[in-house]
């Protein structure tokens, strides 16, 4: 029996139009996999894998002989020239088992220069009986040559597939909105009020680290049982390091909305001094975000976040 497909996945256009091009053998070469989720991305290329490797389920192997992957390796998470040339000289080899061989590059837009252009060559010449899987949350930050030679399929996440909350994050939103209300009631007033604000504010920022801390650690025991045996130790923390990175920044899109929550809520009771704190709040979340893709520190972000809502939304 093959993979099943993720459920979160049950009736996507993307599944259909694939499912139908393998059946007919029709499946292009180089396919690039999108969305907002890499575990969804890479169970959706699972199941791409096992369908075109193992269509009769035959193969009871944990990992099947002729399924290659690359990932990113180490703290900064990228993908480099060396490691591609090693996928590259493995995929130029005959097939061990299946008739053909699939390739998977998780996080692609994590190559460097040299290596993003090593891979563009064999994009452009795609080993024979080879299908290569291009795996990314940021689609536009691959070179544009190797986005125009793959076949796109966008998976989003579903509406109510969200991951479970991690663990103290309600109560930090809470803590947070309650922070913000008192911000908004004015400039603080005496040196207890003031340091109230500013010891709110720290506090937010270590706890902040501890729930990222323990929802990555626990990401990352419940993925660790699905990963192959031979992966090399800078390939791990390259793993743990994109879990946490994809954690912090659901995180910070959770504040943002927590922040629009609040800023809504005072504009319907016809605060309108609340418009400018608010948009110069969002304006620096998204600059955070920005920062992110090079490796930003969180608690020096939301640090310097939280310290420039208490000048904006103390003022109003």
């Amino acid at each position: 029996m093959v993979k099943p497909w993720p459920a979160e996945l049950a009736g996507a256009p993307a599944v259909a139009v694939i499912d139908r091009a393998i059946g007919r053998g029709r499946l292009g070469h180089s396919l690039l996999l999108h969305g907002d989720d890499m575990d969804l991305l890479g169970q959706a290329a699972m199941a791409i894998a096992d369908r075109l490797l193992n269509p009769d389920g035959r193969y009871a192997g944990s990992v099947h002989p002729d399924l290659f992957t690359l990932r990113p390796v180490g703290k900064l998470r990228q993908i480099t020239a060396e490691s591609t040339r090693e996928l590259i000289a493995r995929v130029q080899v005959s097939p061990t088992v299946a008739d053909q061989k699939v390739t998977i590059v998780f996080e692609a837009d994590r190559m460097n220069h040299t290596a993003a252009n090593i891979f563009l060559k064999t994009l452009e010449e795609p080993p024979r009986g080879t299908t290569l899987l291009l795996l990314s949350t940021h689609p536009y930050a691959l070179l544009p040559t190797i986005r125009s030679r793959c076949l796109h399929f966008r998976f989003p996440s579903r509406a109510g597939t969200d991951k479970a909350p991690a663990e103290g994050w309600a109560e930090w939103q809470q803590d947070y909105r309650a922070w913000l209300t008192r911000l908004g009631e004015g400039a603080p007033e005496g040196k207890q009020e003031i340091a109230d604000h500013i010891f709110t504010l720290y506090g937010l920022v270590a706890r902040f680290g501890h729930v990222l801390e323990t929802a990555t650690g626990k990401s990352w025991e419940a993925l660790k049982p699905t990963l192959p045996e031979d992966l090399e130790e800078d390939e791990q923390v390259a793993i743990e390091t994109g879990l946490s990175t994809s954690l912090r920044a659901r995180l910070f899109a959770e504040i943002e909305t927590a922040t629009r929550t609040y800023a809504r809520s005072q504009l319907e009771q016809g605060q309108a001094k609340v418009r400018r704190p608010f948009a110069a709040a969002i304006e620096d979340l998204e600059h955070m975000t920005r920062l992110f893709r090079l490796n930003l520190n969180e608690s020096a972000a939301l640090e310097a976040f939280l310290l420039q809502s208490l000048r904006v939304w103390s003022q109003g």
